[in-house]
């Protein structure tokens, strides 16, 4: 499964995720089997690196969102201290992360 993250830097060694107007870029993560197999940068949204994106994560609540539910995306919103990639790539794996619809 994937899953994006929009990031404030093309460093994704040390980005954080940002909102999605200030984001530099989006990380995307190949998921699988609880392990991130990889890890790649995209400076724009868009199904470049997959065919379906599974999840998006982002920065809060009230983030516009609602063109990635149409698309058929699960949108999830970080908790306070998750804002490293790594940092939500461990709450996703343990199911620490709260749904963002509507």
């Amino acid at each position: 499964m994937y899953i994006a993250i929009p990031v404030d830097s093309k460093n994704l060694d040390s980005a954080n995720i940002s909102k999605l107007l200030d984001a530099q870029g989006w990380a995307v993560i190949d998921f699988d089997e609880g392990v991130a197999k990889s890890i790649q940068f995209s400076d724009v949204y868009s199904p470049e690196y997959v065919d379906w994106l599974d999840f998006m994560v982002v920065d809060n609540r009230f983030e516009n969102i609602i063109d990635f539910l149409n698309e058929g995306i699960m949108v999830l919103a970080r908790r306070d201290g998750q804002e490293k990639i790594e940092d939500i790539i461990e709450a996703f794996k343990f199911k620490e992360l709260d749904e963002a619809g509507f």
